[in-house]
């Protein structure tokens, strides 16, 4: 790697600090958990930080929105120690993720379009799909004990065989036992899942989680275009690590 030009000039940590509203401890931890990449020191002790710092610095707070603190911080480690392929890894499984999360929330939109204007009450409690919590858990992929915490928070509502005592699930439970497991997936609390399930309930149909529904999408299209931003300054931060990069990028169409 030649040496950048950049690197003959000098910043302080405040001149790093200062344009993001940061202190110049968080600078100083940035570069100990090697989000930055190590600064020279003077003779005296003090940091040298040079333009090249400040990119790195700029390009893991675009990655911040989009990843989360703990994967950016594990890409620009990786880079900063010569390993792009595992940078490239990490920024594929949050696109993975991403994509992942989009396809439950097209989940939670097909299981509430099932819903019907007299869904609340369309299912009689002893019909012949009501089922038992261990069949209940292993078709959500969950463990009994789940159902039985959404249970004592009033998502679900299964009733008792009077000769048992065993908790059985009607229609209408194994729909909301979906919509809850579907919506938590989905990033939501308990305590947010409550009301809509209380409102699906009593309207029986889509209109109590369409704002829901709308936030949600919402949210995924901010970390989609942060995920873009990160990359467009990931990208600059890298050709300014190692600019003969450039030439070996493969020509476009």
């Amino acid at each position: 790697m030649g040496e950048n030009p950049q690197s003959r000039v000098r910043l302080r940590p405040v001149d790093l600090a200062r344009p993001h509203g940061l202190s110049t401890q968080a600078v100083r931890n940035y570069e100990e958990a090697g989000i930055l990449p190590a600064a020279e020191r003077t003779g005296s002790g003090y940091r040298i930080y040079t333009p090249l710092h400040a990119r790195a610095l700029d390009t893991f707070l675009a990655l911040v929105p989009g990843h989360g603190h703990a994967t950016a911080t594990g890409i620009m480690r990786a880079v900063n120690r010569g390993a792009a392929d595992e940078a490239f890894l990490l920024i594929d499984e949050s696109h993975a993720q991403l994509l992942d999360d989009r396809r439950t929330l097209r989940a939670v939109e097909s299981a509430l379009r099932d819903l019907g204007p007299d869904a609340a009450e369309s299912a009689p409690r002893a019909s012949p799909a009501a089922t038992f919590i261990g069949p209940l858990a292993d078709r959500l992929s969950i463990r009994p004990a789940t159902l039985r915490k959404w249970e004592h928070a009033g998502l679900v509502r299964p009733r008792r065989d009077p000769l048992t005592g065993y908790r059985v699930y009607g229609e209408a439970d194994v729909r909301d036992a979906r919509l809850v497991h579907q919506l938590r997936r989905g990033g939501y609390l308990l305590e947010q899942i409550a009301p809509l399930i209380d409102q699906v309930r009593a309207a029986g149909g889509l209109a109590p989680l369409e704002a829901a529904l709308g936030d949600w999408h919402s949210r995924l299209s901010a970390r989609g275009r942060a995920l873009l931003a990160g990359a467009a300054e990931l990208d600059t931060y890298l050709l300014e690590l190692s600019p003969s990069d450039a030439t070996r990028r493969p020509a476009l169409p």
